[in-house]
């Protein structure tokens, strides 16, 4: 595959990327830093070279290093920085392009000898309690270059930040050892660990919902139980894709991590699997939460019509009683009777009572 050399072409790239983010993506306001390196560094060995060298200087020396390679972590970066490390490490114009935007799906792309793994971090939105609108889960994208002698993270939101991954797996010189695969599962593996946080943090917040839905009291209103529905959702569209990704990294029979770091990623696809089964629960238990609540709100409406007929039947029989006798007919029962109105108001509150009484006996009001 011949690799085309990306030139800024703005207009035509955001035409481009109009079509390749999800709907939701499209909603945001583009963000661009334009100092977007994190950090880069040079691992010989497995082991960080001192002092933080520019990514040309970097790449220039990991290419003729042996057992070397460089990590280039980017935050958000804007076309200018990202036409310039598409060319400092030969990225088609596609992968830039894609770097560029967020609101991707997880996915495994390969541009020639570079591979992209794409994957989306998440993050538990800390709330006093549930509102219509509160946000539960934050989520943003992180995406994985890989090539021979270097790897580059690129990550958009303010969810998932490398720095500690890049600190724990320093520690671990013999991760590192196996090259720039190292840095790709160091990241899928701090991805997987935020999916579980996020999971444990959501069950607690289910909990609680499913005992304000479920309390002798007013239920939880059914507003607040769509809204964790909905972020339920979006971390659900997070994570679910990424297995598929994984396993075709896995079963890549080229171009995909040594042998050594494949026992590594079967172990973090074992954590991803366990995310996945937790998301499928409690999707289908707010499902459950949703129609046991909707079930409750019909049952409090048929409640509600039953005392709104029982005390229109009451006031009926009033009205009744009194447009008989105020029909004014010149021939009409005890119309000239001394206690005829004292009478007419006995009727009326005889009625009104013995209807409320039966009323009650029936469970209607």
């Amino acid at each position: 595959m011949d690799r085309i050399r990306w030139r800024p072409r703005l207009p035509g790239v955001v035409g481009r990327l109009l079509g390749r983010v999800d709907p939701t993506s499209a909603r945001r306001p583009r963000r661009a830093n334009p100092d977007a390196v994190v950090d880069c560094a040079v691992y010989v060995g497995g082991r960080r070279e001192p002092g933080r060298p520019h990514y040309a200087d970097a790449y220039a020396r990991a290419r003729h290093g042996r057992r070397t390679f460089v990590w280039l972590g980017l935050h958000e970066p804007g076309a200018a920085v990202m036409a310039a490390v598409g060319r400092t490490f030969g990225l088609d114009e596609p992968a830039v392009e894609q770097a560029l935007a967020d609101g991707h799906r997880p996915t495994l792309r390969r541009y020639g000898d570079v591979t992209l793994l794409v994957l989306r971090s998440a993050g538990y939105v800390e709330h006093t309690e549930l509102t219509a609108t509160s946000e539960v889960v934050d989520t943003g994208d992180v995406l994985v270059f890989v090539g021979d002698r270097f790897a580059v993270t690129v990550r958009h939101g303010a969810t998932g930040a490398l720095a500690p991954v890049r600190e724990e797996v320093q520690r671990r010189p013999e991760v590192l050892a196996e090259g720039p695969w190292a840095v790709a599962y160091a990241v899928c593996a701090r991805m997987v660990d935020l999916y579980l946080e996020v999971a444990e943090h959501l069950e607690r917040d289910l909990e609680r919902v499913e005992e304000s839905v479920f309390a002798r009291e007013r239920g939880a209103d059914i507003q607040h139980l769509y809204q964790l529905k909905r972020e339920v959702v979006e971390f659900k569209r997070a994570v679910l894709p990424l297995p598929a990704a994984l396993r075709a990294l896995q079963d890549s029979p080229d171009g995909g991590p040594p042998p050594a770091l494949r026992h590594r990623f079967t172990a973090v696809s074992d954590g991803l699997g366990r995310a996945v089964e937790r998301i499928g629960a409690y999707d289908e238990l707010l499902t459950s939460l949703v129609q046991s609540r909707l079930a409750q709100l019909a049952v409090e409406q048929n409640h509600d019509m039953r005392k709104i007929a029982s005390w229109a039947a009451i006031a009926a029989s009033q009205t009744a009683v009194a447009g008989v006798y105020g029909m004014n007919f010149a021939h009409m029962p005890e119309l000239h009777w001394r206690y005829g109105y004292a009478g007419a108001l006995l009727l009326m509150a005889t009625s009104a009572v013995t209807l409320h009484r039966l009323f009650r006996r029936s469970g209607w009001l």
